[in-house]
């Protein structure tokens, strides 16, 4: 494979004009069409203004441009209800997804953990949410040096930084969350927690991790979650270890915060940078894997 892989992003909102704005920079990617619902959004504009192609015909819209010039990635930015319409597809159609919602259709990635296998041989990954980006890395770090019986998050975001996608899928981030704290993070049971801070001036996003292990380990806990961060700031710099792990009894308790690239969202919305940004990473990676080029 030569040149650079053709991208759809579906959903014109805040996440689809940050991810843009992050293919912009790509080595890989070259963001080819820009698809939602309604003509003149922002996000249709700004893409429109930049040069990328854009369709009010949604999914169809991006079949359309597929099959005449091949959409080798689409990015769906929209909701859970919707990418399980979009999902069988882009499947048909042979075009990769990248799952920004919290519908769960393909296999979890977080990238810091590990996903060529899945890059290998799904057409369908889910990026987890917000939340799960920040904490699952920490929960699967903790696990590597002490099994976790239980894992417990927190996230707090502003409530600026949640646009009506994000309240309408508060149940399915919570759900969600909790199902990669235990398939990708290796916790015994999980539980999911998210709160929408209205506070002024608008806060960082945070997150605190509980986890009920062997707390006796905490030295090596530490280092495996410093090297966990290290990986993690690899595609997300803003994201910081607030809080070092620290022995509470029976579990180990640890804080992160993620400031945003501030690409198109402001600097407080972590949350939704952490999500585009392990978004591009996967398809960076896809890239690679598809030029046979694993490093």
């Amino acid at each position: 494979m030569d040149g650079k892989l053709r991208a759809a992003i579906i959903g014109p909102g805040n996440i689809g004009i940050d991810l843009m704005m992050k293919i912009f920079r790509s080595r890989n990617i070259e963001l080819a069409l820009m698809a939602g619902i309604i003509p003149d959004t922002p996000g249709m504009k700004m893409a429109a203004e930049r040069g990328i192609a854009v369709t009010a015909d949604g999914i169809d819209g991006v079949l359309d441009v597929h099959a005449a010039k091949k959409i080798d990635i689409a990015f769906d930015a929209t909701g859970a209800r919707p990418h399980l319409v979009h999902a069988p597809k882009l499947k048909e159609a042979g075009i990769f997804a990248v799952d920004l919602t919290p519908a769960a259709v393909g296999p979890y990635v977080v990238p810091a953990v590990g996903m060529d296998t899945e890059l290998l041989s799904e057409p369908n990954v889910n990026m987890v949410t917000c939340g799960g980006q920040a904490t699952v890395p920490i929960v699967y770090a903790i696990n590597q040096a002490a099994p976790v019986e239980y894992a417990e998050i927190v996230s707090t975001i502003s409530s600026r930084s949640a646009g009506p996608g994000t309240r309408q899928n508060i149940d399915e981030f919570t759900q969600t969350t909790r199902n990669a704290l235990v398939k990708v993070g290796g916790a015994g049971a999980a539980k999911a927690i998210i709160i929408l801070n209205p506070a002024e001036p608008p806060i960082m996003m945070r997150n605190t991790i509980y986890a009920k292990c062997d707390s006796t380990r905490i030295e090596a806990i530490k280092k495996s979650v410093e090297e966990m961060v290290c990986k993690l700031r690899q595609y997300v710099p803003g994201y910081r270890l607030k809080v070092a792990p620290y022995a509470d009894g029976e579990r180990v308790v640890s804080m992160i915060e993620v400031e945003g690239a501030g690409d198109y969202l402001p600097k407080y919305s972590g949350n939704l940078d952490i999500i585009t940004s392990a978004a591009v990473a996967v398809a960076e990676r896809y890239a690679d894997l598809k030029r046979g080029g694993a490093r």
